[in-house]
């Protein structure tokens, strides 16, 4: 008795949804790798903010301050609120783009375009935070790397929807 499960095709995968978000579908990986490195980039801003608060002893939080061995609360340095600037719209346009981007791999759109939209995306929010975080540069660098990504999301919001209408 052969108890193996037949592996869908490109063709099948429209009939069988569960199998879009599977390591067995390209465009799903590829959505694994750009979204893990987005998270571990997210994360690591956290450590860069911390990183800049005690290099210039701003503690926000009156526990705090021994560590830095300052006399004050401080919320006042311009290194520290950019850091915290751009973790803050990491939050604003990251998840979005997670979410919408999964939305996207399980409405089976081609794999060329998904996985290109994927990694255009997901590299554009790493240059955003280069140009904004590590290395600033001047405008409109960080305005370019942010509406490819806000360009990419609507993208994907609209085909999205196109696909799920009929079931509404």
């Amino acid at each position: 008795m052969n108890m193996s499960v037949p592996v869908a095709t490109t063709s099948q995968q429209s009939d069988q949804p569960l199998i879009l978000l599977s390591k067995s579908n390209p465009v799903f990986c590829c959505y694994l790798f750009w979204s893990s490195l987005l998270i571990i980039k997210m994360l690591l801003m956290s450590l860069l903010t911390a990183r800049q608060r005690i290099k210039t002893k701003t503690f926000a939080n009156p526990e705090d301050l021994r560590m830095g061995r300052t006399p004050e609360v401080r919320f006042n340095d311009a290194n520290v609120e950019r850091m915290r600037r751009a973790h803050r719209n990491d939050l604003e346009n990251v998840l979005p783009f997670l979410l919408m981007s999964l939305a996207y791999v399980a409405s089976n759109p081609h794999p060329l375009t998904a996985k290109m939209l994927i990694r255009i995306g997901a590299s554009a929010r790493l240059l955003h935070t280069i140009v904004y975080a590590c290395i600033p540069l001047p405008q409109p660098t960080r305005a370019l790397s942010f509406f490819i990504t806000f360009g990419i999301v609507i993208f994907e919001a609209f085909y999205v929807l196109i696909c799920a209408i009929k079931y509404i």
